[in-house]
This record gives structure tokens, sequence and C-alpha cells, in this order.
């Protein structure tokens, strides 16, 4: 199965992501919000950019993706106040996208993972949709932004 979404990234191009058909079990009440939404805790690691981020579970693979490449993720995304705004998991359906196409934020930390490796991502405004923010995602200008991302492949 594949299904087709259509993103927009930080310089408001379009991007269309192709979703492949991976086995999921979506969550029929959304994915619970996480209990340090509203700030990385102090067993966060910070990179020089801010981006905070931290281990949920170990991955199996030993290759970490480049800036340009390709993979596929599970993703729940939330606002600091707890407002989930976006979930591959609710919709069963894992994303795959080049990590030059998306928000910096992601481009970096992704980088950070292997496959099979769960992280959480706390992403500061700048590295996230800037000023503007995403008004059609609900998220408004200069929002922080908190990631929970799984790596399932790096094509």
């Amino acid at each position: 199965m594949m299904t087709l979404i259509r993103l927009l990234v930080p310089e408001f191009v379009v991007l269309t992501v192709v979703v492949v058909g991976f086995a999921a079990a979506a969550s029929a009440q959304g994915v619970p919000v996480p209990d340090d939404v509203a700030a990385a805790p102090a067993d966060a690691e910070t990179t020089a950019s801010g981006l905070a981020h931290k281990l949920l579970e170990a991955g199996t693979g030993a290759e970490h993706p480049g800036p340009r490449s390709s993979v596929v993720v599970h993703y729940t995304g939330w606002l600091a106040n707890g407002t989930q705004f976006d979930s591959s998991v609710d919709r069963g359906q894992p994303i795959a996208f080049a990590l030059d196409r998306v928000i910096a934020g992601w481009t970096e930390g992704v980088q950070l993972m292997v496959v099979g490796e769960k992280r959480r991502f706390w992403i500061p405004g700048n590295l996230g949709y800037g000023d503007r923010g995403n008004p059609a995602a609900g998220i408004p200008g200069g929002a922080p932004l908190v990631f929970d991302v799984e790596l399932l492949a790096i094509q």
C-alpha cells in the first residue's frame, strides 16, 4: 500500500512524501503525551545548535543516515503545551522523505539515529518552522516542537 502526503517545508514549498506500506498498529486514542514534553529533561543531550535529544530505544543498525539520505520513519509531534499536531503512528503509515527536504531539527536529529532506534527530539523554534510557523498544521510562529521518531529504514 502506498499513500501520498503533502507537507509544507520551511521554505513554503509543497513537498510530496511517499508513504510506504510497513505494517504498523495505530493507537485508537492517539499517542500518549510524554511527561517531559514541556522541556528536555536533565539527562537529554543537547547539540551545539540547541537540538536536545534522548534515546528511547536502542536500534539494531550500524549505519547513520547522511544529510541527504532518504529515510523511512514513524513519528509523533507535539507542541510544548502537549498538543499533538501530527502522527504517522496514529495514521498507521510511516513516511519516507529525504533529510534535506524537512525542518533543520529533523535533518540534524535523524542523522544521530540508526535503524530500529527510537529517539525523542526537543526542537527549538529556529530549527523548526521559524517565526512563520506552520498554520496549516496548527504550529504557531517560533514554537518549539517535540517529536518521538523511530527510524525504520535508510534508503
